[in-house]
């Protein structure tokens, strides 16, 4: 798979003397048209792609498939297929390490049109979050005024908002 980019925190100058902690996403981009499937989280006020972290051992298309079932219903997903990776290098506040290497797989797929139940964790319910469909352009714009705007904004949102761009770009 392509690499997409690599980002690193600015609080980390350097990996030498580090314990780096490894974490492996999945990322679905469901694309109809110029309307893109994501989640709004009311929390962050910021669009996102459907995924998170695998489970320790699970297959990557697997944990994409999990992933996007619970967080927005999508039903009968195929036609899947690998966009890119995503790198992120990020401080870890536990005690295991000390920063966080976090490996985005993005793929694109197809779903049916009707979405189904999500099963949302509890934390992404008291964050408020929702799957949408909204037009990629509305989303990339929304998500840059709040990179603008908000004290909150984090490397997750401008990390969406790179893959919004990209996805515009080669998908549209």
């Amino acid at each position: 798979m392509r690499h997409l980019k690599t980002t690193v925190h600015p609080d980390i100058e350097h990996l030498d003397d580090k314990t780096v902690f490894q974490r492996k996403a999945a990322r679905a981009i469901v694309v109809e048209g110029e309307n893109i499937l994501l989640l709004y989280t009311e929390r962050y006020h910021d669009y996102t792609i459907p995924g998170g972290g695998l489970d320790e051992g699970e297959d990557v298309i697997a944990g994409m498939v999990r992933e996007l079932q619970e967080e927005t219903g999508a039903r009968n997903i195929h036609s899947i297929k690998p966009f890119g990776i995503y790198e992120e290098f990020r401080p870890w506040y536990k005690d295991d390490a000390d920063v966080m290497h976090m490996t985005s797989y993005c793929y694109s797929c197809k779903i049916d049109a009707q979405l189904g139940e999500t099963a949302y964790e509890d934390y992404e319910v008291k964050n408020g979050m929702k799957p949408v469909w909204v037009n990629i352009h509305d989303a990339i714009a929304h998500n840059e005024k709040t990179i603008a705007e908000s004290p909150k904004k984090g490397m997750s949102i401008e990390r969406e908002t790179y893959l919004l761009h990209l996805i515009a770009k080669e998908m549209l």
